[in-house]
């Protein structure tokens, strides 16, 4: 800091801009201090540089809008709700079982909570939807609080808090899977709802822009802990909203300061943090710091040495500050400046302690969500200051520990009782019972009229939507008739599939195609001038290709998602969209389409939240397979997408070969998720290898669906007498192409015939025969059930191989399954860069492996001699000292 050379000059100046503020107002100022700003600059002067302001509340108290409601029986609902919110916790940790559960996030952020279900959380009505809040997933208690006073929740389901088994029970977060009437977004996977928020604004605006929706009057609430803004993805994509000035987005943060373990920032000040973090990124930062009964001490504190103070403190000692008593404050937060101690001297300890933080007072917090709603072209984040374990005294307020608090000892109770006007005697706490007040009661019909007032209960969600009617298979005559002689990859039949889709005058415009900056990777780029790039702001420039037939043409109408080098945001756009039959009523078909090796492996946990979210649409999985890909290496190659997506229960998954294949299951996803509303998504993997595609063989697609159907028989010239040699071969995606000529070297070298089997899901086929095994097991009495792999393989002879360009999990995953001799080949081990040949063989999945792997099989039956497989590794060149694929 600079000496002051002339502090007559400096007290001049301060009284202008003082007097500026007074007569014309805060923008006039600012605009002022822009010009002064700019003039400076021009001859080099270096400004001081600060995207903080002190440590205080961002709107003035002169400046607050005035809550209208009644402060008083608010509060007395606020407290009934906080009661069943911890007595619902405790009571399950007093059953059997150490069920857990969280009581102190919901305790600091209780008040943030109750204006906005208050006031703001709009329930939607005939004219409009519903607005859209992220839950803090920590907080769940309090939410089903709340609706137990509504009367949506009963007594018994209160006491089934974490027992959902036996059915009528509460999830232990935010879960649609499990509550599909109730909750909306799974929020409890730190960082995903911040993320997933930021692309539904978006996905909002984009809906709207395309006047597919109205949007206008919808927001979107995220309500965060401090902790949770370490993820990566819980800051990762917040200059996107600012960048598409997405004011339909409002992120609250709840700064009690405490992580699980202990302090979010102990050594520095996480309001601070994150509000210079939005503001750099172009947010509306309001800051909520202190509560009203600080406001005379701010009037009073002339000299700034309060504020000196603030600002000086850390969080560290903000927690002990609540944590050791008012006492402790009065010595070392007042009385670190004789001043400052002068100014409290009049305070007795009880006064110190009424001082309380912004987000535990609801006209600040009131004054804070009505600045936001009102706010245009920004989105907003609102850096509320609490307490962690707000209300638990010295068994948790501000305690490291707070967070895994679950049980209270009886004079904590009791204390909590008389603190919040529970009125229970001390006869019946013991019990901890729920309390409920009439429905007659003034508590219950004041909670009724704000709530009807803003179009009923919260939350809910809409578990269905109108089906749409889905084209017929035949629409995509020219997948199903084959190549014709042509060599093209199944990638470029999946967007020529894409293009039929958006030209269909039924579902069109319903059609959403999603990229992370790979479209012209994908071949897609021609749907660029065709549909053009969705961008809130349109194309502000003439791109340089204007004059080609495929330029990059972005527009605001835009229906492509053109969402950049990043897989979790458009994962997340992906979600939103995804999930819009449920949100807006609307059912969009998107088509997430990206490198495969960059989705599960990358954005698991948001496919698994999509999972839970019921969403409703297609991941297509490009450049799929772990020696289709050749040249990329390592990094790049696909050997395992399908067992990922295998561990998600309502994900169907699939790794068709052929074009007819890609069609079928394409048309039938759609029938399922949007027709039947039925709650699974796809995830189906797509290669850039050319080759011809062959017609569909007449009554393929029930295989097709199911999982693996008959595509060929090979036949050898029989001479002479006696049982031939027969195996049946199982191929799946590209190296089905493999296996097909090695069933030609099997008959041409060896006299072998086969059965060609395309599998188009392991999968699939996989989950239905645990399903008949399962049934099988509890049905003992009954006639046992076959699986569809053993219906399919029952009846032909010889022992079956099956090859996939995965590893070999993927296709063992059948084998309980197989009657007979089963060998399986993959592509164990990591990838690296060659051609797609000597990928193959180095992988041990090439032609000449399974004409190998099958004639090994045949030889431990007996059916030919060992000398053969001997012969067929000299004729092939194979090395069989190589050390294993999956270790080198």
């Amino acid at each position: 800091m600079h000496e002051d050379a002339d502090p007559i000059e400096t007290r001049e100046w301060l009284e202008s801009l003082e007097s500026v503020i007074d007569n014309e107002g805060v923008d006039r100022a600012n605009y002022l201090l822009t010009r002064l700003s700019e003039r400076a600059t021009r001859d080099g002067a270096q400004l001081p540089y600060s995207i903080t302001t002190p440590f205080r509340n961002t709107i003035p108290a002169t400046k607050e809008a005035r809550m209208p409601g009644d402060l008083f029986m608010e509060r007395r609902i606020r407290s009934l709700i906080r009661w069943n919110a911890l007595a619902m916790v405790l009571r399950a940790n007093k059953r059997p079982g150490e069920l857990g559960g969280h009581i102190s996030t919901f305790s600091s952020i209780a008040t943030m909570y109750d204006v906005g279900f208050n006031y703001f959380f709009n329930a939607g009505n005939e004219s409009r939807d519903s607005d859209l809040v992220y839950i803090q997933g920590h907080s769940a208690p309090g939410i089903y609080a709340r609706s137990f006073l509504e009367g949506r929740i009963s007594d018994e389901q209160m006491d089934n808090y974490r027992n959902e088994v036996d059915g009528n029970g509460l999830s232990s977060y935010p879960h649609p899977w499990l509550m599909p009437d109730y909750w909306q977004f799974p929020t409890v996977s730190m960082g995903l709802g911040p993320l997933q928020a930021i692309y539904q604004a978006h996905t909002m605006k984009y809906m709207h822009n395309r006047e597919l929706v109205d949007n206008s009057d919808r927001k979107v609430w995220c309500f965060i802990g401090d902790g949770e803004t370490d993820e990566p993805e819980s800051l990762g994509a917040i200059s996107l909203a600012g960048r598409e000035k997405l004011d339909n987005l409002i992120f609250v943060v709840n700064c009690n300061l405490q992580r699980l373990d202990g302090p979010v920032r102990g050594n520095g000040k996480i309001i601070q943090e994150l509000e210079g973090v939005f503001r750099g990124a172009g947010w509306n930062v309001i800051k909520v710091v202190w509560g009203r009964h600080w406001d005379t001490l701010f009037e009073n504190d002339t000299d700034g040495v309060m504020q000196k103070v603030m600002d000086e403190c850390v969080d560290g000692d903000l927690q002990n500050f609540k944590s050791n008593g008012p006492a402790y404050t009065r010595k070392n937060f007042f009385g670190r400046y004789p001043e400052l101690a002068k100014l409290v001297e009049h305070l007795t300890d009880d006064d110190i302690s009424q001082l309380n933080r912004g987000g535990h007072d609801p006209y600040k917090v009131y004054a804070a969500y009505h600045e936001a709603v009102k706010t245009k072209g920004q989105p907003t984040v609102i850096l509320t200051h609490t307490i962690k374990g707000y209300g638990f005294g010295s068994a948790g307020e501000a305690q490291n520990a707070t967070h895994s608090l679950k049980k209270l000892d009886m004079d904590t109770l009791k204390s909590f009782r008389d603190r919040f006007g529970i009125p229970l005697s001390d006869d019946e706490l013991k019990d901890i019972p729920y309390y409920r007040p009439p429905a007659d009661s003034p508590e219950m019909l004041y909670m009724r009229k704000r709530r009807e007032s803003l179009g009923g209960f919260y939350p809910k969600r809409r578990k269905d939507s109108r089906p749409l009617t889905i084209p017929d298979l035949d629409v995509f005559e020219g997948q199903l008739k084959g190549s014709n002689g042509r060599e093209i990859s199944t990638t470029m039949a999946f967007v020529r599939i894409l293009s039929t889709l958006t030209k269909d005058k039924r579902i069109g415009k319903r059609i959403v195609p999603i990229v992370p900056d790979e479209a012209r990777t994908f071949g897609m780029e021609g749907m660029f001038r065709q549909l053009g790039i969705y961008t809130s702001e349109g194309q502000k420039y003439v791109p340089h290709d204007r004059e080609q037939m495929m330029y990059y043409r972005e527009d605001a109408n835009g229906q492509i998602l053109e969402e950049g080098i990043n897989e979790a945001g458009a994962m997340a756009a992906w979600i939103a969209c995804a999930t819009a039959y449920s949100t807006s009523d609307y059912p969009l078909i998107p088509f997430y389409t990206f490198y495969s090796m960059f989705g599960y492996q990358r954005v698991g946990d948001l496919c698994w939240a999509a999972g839970d979210m019921r969403a409703r649409g297609f991941l297509m999985g490009g450049t799929a397979g772990r020696t289709t890909l050749n040249g990329e290496g390592l990094q790049h190659q696909d050997g395992h997408s399908h067992i990922l997506a295998g561990t998600i229960p309502n994900c169907v998954a699939y790794d068709p070969a052929y074009a007819h294949e890609l069609a079928v299951i394409i048309q039938d996803g759609m029938r399922r998720m949007y027709a039947e509303n039925e709650s699974v998504y796809y995830y189906i993997t797509i290669m850039n290898e050319n080759y011809e595609q062959p017609a569909m063989p007449e009554g393929a697609e029930e295989g097709i669906i199911k999982g693996m159907y008959l595509l060929d028989e090979v036949k050898v010239n029989a001479k002479g007498r006696g049982k031939k040699p027969h195996v049946q071969l199982l191929g799946s995606g590209t190296i089905l192409n493999e296996v097909r000529a090695a069933a030609q070297l099997l008959a041409d070298d060896f006299g072998v015939s086969s059965d060609i089997w395309s599998v188009t899901s392991f999968n699939e086929l996989a989950r239905e025969g645990q399903h008949i095994r399962r049934w099988n097991m509890l049905h003992p009495e009954e006639k046992a059930k076959e699986s569809y792999v053993a219906s399919c393989l029952k009846d032909r002879k010889g022992p079956v191989i099956a090859s996939s360009d995965y590893i070999k999990l993927y296709g063992e995953q059948i084998r309980a399954m197989v009657p007979t001799d089963y060998t399986v080949l993959g592509t164990d081990g990591f990838g690296r860069s060659d051609t797609r040949e000597k990928l193959r063989h180095f992988f041990e999945v090439d032609r000449f492996f399974v004409v190998v792997a099958a004639l090994e099989a045949l030889s431990k039956r007996g059916e030919i001699e060992q000398k053969h497989v001997i012969e067929a590794m000299r004729k092939y060149n194979i090395d069989r000292n190589l050390p294993n694929p999956a270790t080198r």
